[in-house]
């Protein structure tokens, strides 16, 4: 009788040994962004995170954005002009077939192809001008002018397959049937608005992760992500609003994970335009001179802005005030530049300097689900515009709406937020050159430009972003930054946390570029 207790009792701690490791070996993640499956539409930097569990790249950053390598093993400049990349060997694809040089022409090549796309990434790749194949592991490119940074923007360029993915459209990724790529991670289904599943790729080159299955949730509001996380229907989420975090370190069964990103928040003016179409008089009828177009309107608005109650009470807390597109520390910051200070009345006189005494009509607009709080800071920003005499609306409106409507050639809106992650360069660059860069779709320069321009800054910007020698370099953009910041090309709010939560008994790496990534989430050992 003993013996047959024994076991009875050694089946089931067997069957709950099993249940325990089935229970490990898959994990949900409830995200706040959708993805595209399509490695190559939509360039954000939740698009990036989703692709790098799939699609390998040349060169990819560790959690604080240093380059590391990946499906190059090396890079070095011949020249000024001229990149060697060294591939590694042995690299099999989710079909089994072989990675090739001729696999990175072809996804280089598909990059400014990719039909009517919303946001392209050719930004990353546009200096390219030439490649060649030396042999199957080894690559040259070539670009226009120096280009110091490619190593760090082709991070952004991922790796398809040639033999999956030749004459593919989008709708074929996001159905998995070209969706083959050299990364941890293979497709298994897409439900648009519901979930995306991946699996281990067993035959990966790299670190095996711990998960056999990884779900990611889409729950967009923040919310009802903090509760799916609470009640157990996932184990871990992204984006944990700012007004969650106090309450989530109080709970013995959840984890919270948090750092300072790479990603400052900003309002960007108009100034292009003669007639702008969201800036009024205070009758609601359009204006034949767009106010947008003076310096001193723009800096009004600067003035009128507090940072300090943004990030204290909006943010709770968890971001730090701005003062130029890059965060402080980084390389090209400039810090001579200082934070804005709040000036209501200061801002009062500017607008009457400028011939708008009583205000103006203004519609700020925003997403409502990319950003940190980013509809509550509208709101916000909007009451603050209207202490100086403007009258505002706010629309805020999901990204997939918005950014089609802020991009150029579109650029429908007149006074406008956006968020800018810096780890693609790690530095200024990058910025200048895809948002405050004149909209020039032959140089691939404003792909994000939605509203600014000035020659000079064009001129200063391409000069900077060429130097090969680092030291130069970081003073050329450092010159760009005060000049943009003295023309106020941007309205600099804050750099952004990044904030995670996980249930007890996990342990997640939060990343400086706020990928969300399941290969960073692993059990407490």
């Amino acid at each position: 009788m003993i013996k047959r207790f024994c076991r009875i009792g050694l089946v089931i701690l067997g069957v709950a040994l099993l249940a325990q490791s089935a229970l490990a070996a898959e994990v949900k993640i409830g995200v706040r962004a959708e993805p595209s499956i399509d490695p190559h539409f939509l360039y954000l930097a939740t698009n990036v995170a989703y692709s790098k569990h799939m699609f390998g790249r040349l060169v990819s950053r560790d959690q604080n954005s240093r380059k590391i390598p990946d499906l190059a093993v090396s890079w070095k400049a011949l020249d000024d002009v001229t990149w060697e990349f060294k591939l590694r060997k042995g690299v099999k694809f989710h079909d089994g077939s072989e990675f090739t040089a001729e696999d990175v022409v072809f996804s280089i090549n598909r990059i400014p192809k990719v039909p009517n796309n919303p946001a392209s990434y050719h930004s990353n790749t546009r200096s390219i001008v030439s490649m060649e194949i030396v042999d199957p592991y080894t690559v040259i490119l070539k670009t226009d002018k120096p280009n110091p940074v490619l190593p760090v923007q082709v991070h952004n360029a991922a790796i398809i397959s040639k033999k999956a993915a030749e004459g593919a459209s989008t709708a074929d990724f996001n159905s998995g049937k070209a969706a083959i790529g050299t990364g941890p991670f293979k497709f298994v289904e897409f439900v648009p608005g519901d979930h995306l599943t991946l699996e281990r790729f067993d035959d990966y080159w790299g670190e095996k992760p711990v998960w056999d299955r990884v779900t990611f949730k889409i729950i967009s509001n923040d919310a009802a992500r903090v509760a799916a996380l609470l009640g157990g229907d996932v184990d871990m989420i992204d984006f944990v609003p700012p007004t969650e975090v106090a309450h989530l370190v109080k709970n013995k069964n959840i984890n919270v994970f948090k750092r300072p990103s790479d990603r400052v928040i900003f309002f960007v003016c108009d100034n292009i335009r003669d007639q702008s179409p969201f800036v009024t008089g205070k009758d609601g009828k359009p204006l034949d001179k767009n106010p947008l177009k003076d310096v001193r309107v723009r800096r009004a608005l600067t003035l009128a802005i507090n940072r300090d109650v943004i990030c204290s009470r909006v943010m709770e807390g968890l971001a730090a005030p701005a003062s130029q597109s890059i965060p402080e520390g980084w390389f090209s910051y400039n810090p001579e530049i200082k934070v804005p200070k709040y000036d209501p009345e200061g801002a009062k006189k500017l607008l009457a300097e400028a011939g708008y005494p009583n205000g103006f009509g203004l519609t700020v607009h925003g997403p409502n689900d990319r950003y940190v709080n980013d509809g509550k800071i509208c709101q916000a920003v909007a009451q603050m515009l209207a202490r100086i005499g403007l009258d505002v609306k706010v629309e805020t409106m999901p990204k997939t709406v918005y950014f089609p409507k802020m991009a150029p050639p579109n650029n429908n809106f007149s006074f406008f937020m956006l968020g800018w992650g810096n780890s693609t360069t790690g530095e200024a660059t990058h910025g200048f050159m895809a948002i405050f860069h004149s909209y020039s779709k032959g140089k691939g320069a404003g792909s994000y430009n939605g509203g600014y321009s000035n020659p000079e800054f064009d001129r200063i910007a391409e000069e900077a972003v060429k130097i090969v020698d680092d030291q130069k370099r970081e003073k050329a953009l450092q010159a760009a930054m005060a000049f943009l910041m003295n023309d106020q090309g941007m309205i600099p709010l804050h750099t952004q946390f990044t904030i995670a939560a996980t249930k007890k008994g996990l342990v997640y790496t939060p990343s400086a570029d706020e990928s969300t990534l399941a290969y960073n989430l692993k059990p407490v050992k």
